[in-house]
């Protein structure tokens, strides 16, 4: 089983979803693959809004929590900047400085 560093920064969880995917057999899951179930997990995540904020909902379905669905986007995010060799914090720290030159309006 992998191991998470007590203390991880974002490269460390990348680290982790590729080990986990490997220890769970999912390696052969395409990027397409991995892109659908993310927006399956995107829209599990809009479920749970929904129902935390009390809008109505389909009461056959089963629905999760906000946090644990946070949470399985963050693994399949992991998982497509693996399977491109995107280092996220980087990505982040390079998208951030692009945003920081732009004109932001208020509302």
């Amino acid at each position: 089983m992998p191991n998470l560093k007590k203390d991880p920064k974002l490269s460390d969880f990348q680290y982790y979803v590729r080990d986990m995917i490997r220890e769970r057999g999912f390696t052969k899951n395409t990027v397409l693959q991995n892109s659908l179930m993310l927006g399956e997990e995107i829209g599990e995540l809009f479920k749970a809004i929904r129902k935390t904020e009390k809008m109505r909902t389909d009461s056959n379905s089963d629905i999760h929590n906000i946090e644990e669905e946070v949470a399985d986007v963050f693994i399949y995010i992991c998982t497509i900047a693996n399977q491109y060799n995107i280092d996220l914090e980087k990505a982040f720290r390079d998208k951030e400085e692009i945003n920081n030159k732009r004109i932001w309006t208020k509302e």
